[in-house]
């Protein structure tokens, strides 16, 4: 597929039934243009791990994804050795007789044992063109890491101590994302191209609610988005992103309800909110008032 023009970017992730605006068609066709690693940074939920395996289906690559947490270190995401593997080569040439020694180690550290972790794995060639590689909630980690990263990021290759430096014949594509727990550091942001993924607009989310349940009915969809909507300008500890309106969409699909009604988002608020402060405060009379609102702002439409 050919990417000519940020329309063009637009209207692959839409087939994708990724749905999202100029700003971030921009940054992303860009990267994709310039063979630069893309930095999203966000709320939780707002869609940037998907347009990762969006880019990567559109476009018929593979997917390979680093989930990044607290203490990953470089090894882990490089590569490992089959100890299992090499444990019974040993035993093998052992009961053959004894091997020499450097030979046997020689054979030992080769391609055969190396398990490929996901940087290596991008840093390889792949059938229908250089993989997309997602470094998933990168604030996770820690500050080593990223100084780490940086070697990968600015030259595309790492190393392997015993098979040396593998370097990206063509370049993967990568995303990275962060959910801002912490401050990334500036020296592995400069290297990327960056966007803010925010909360879309009620036009936007509900252009996103049909392309992933299209099965809801208009009206139960404008309802939810509102109500979504409304949700956000509240005080709650973990605001519900596009993901939490998506599986609650679908959830009052399958109880197949048509409108909302006080008594089906108390039920079902567990869909949306994730924490029981959160849920508490909202159940009630509070759901209600919300509810009064968000179909009151529907009113003119």
């Amino acid at each position: 597929m050919t990417i000519d023009s940020i329309d063009d970017v637009q209207s692959m992730l839409a087939g994708e039934g990724y749905i999202c605006g100029r700003a971030l068609a921009t940054v992303t066709f860009l990267s994709l243009k310039l063979g630069r690693p893309l930095f999203l940074e966000g709320e939780a939920g707002t869609g940037k791990t998907e347009i990762a395996k969006a880019i990567a289906s559109a476009l018929g690559r593979k997917l390979i994804r680093l989930q990044c947490y607290e203490g990953l270190d470089a090894a882990s995401a490089v590569y490992e050795w089959n100890f299992a593997a090499q444990m019974i080569a040993i035993r093998t040439a052992e009961a053959a007789g004894g091997a020499d020694r450097k030979a046997l180690q020689s054979e030992l550290f080769n391609e055969d044992f190396l398990i490929e972790r996901p940087l290596l794995e991008a840093m390889r060639p792949h059938e229908g063109g250089a993989p997309v590689l997602l470094i998933d909630e990168i604030d996770r980690t820690d500050e080593p890491f990223e100084a780490f990263l940086l070697e990968a990021l600015s030259d595309f290759q790492v190393t392997v101590p015993e098979l040396g430096t593998i370097k990206a014949q063509e370049p993967p594509i990568v995303i990275l994302t962060s959910n801002r727990t912490r401050e990334v550091h500036d020296a592995l942001k400069r290297r990327c191209l960056y966007h803010w993924v925010d909360y879309p607009t009620f036009d936007r989310e509900l252009d996103i609610l049909h392309a992933r349940a299209p099965e809801a009915q208009e009206t139960l969809s404008k309802e939810v988005v509102a109500f979504v909507q409304k949700l956000r300008t509240e005080d709650l500890f973990k605001k519900p992103g596009v993901a939490e309106t998506i599986d609650w969409a679908k959830c009052l699909l399958a109880l197949d309800v048509i409108d909302l009604s006080p008594e089906v988002i108390a039920d079902t608020l567990g869909a949306i909110l994730k924490y029981q402060d959160d849920i508490a405060r909202i159940e009630g009379s509070e759901a209600q008032r919300l509810l009064k609102e968000a179909r009151a702002d529907l009113a003119p439409v």
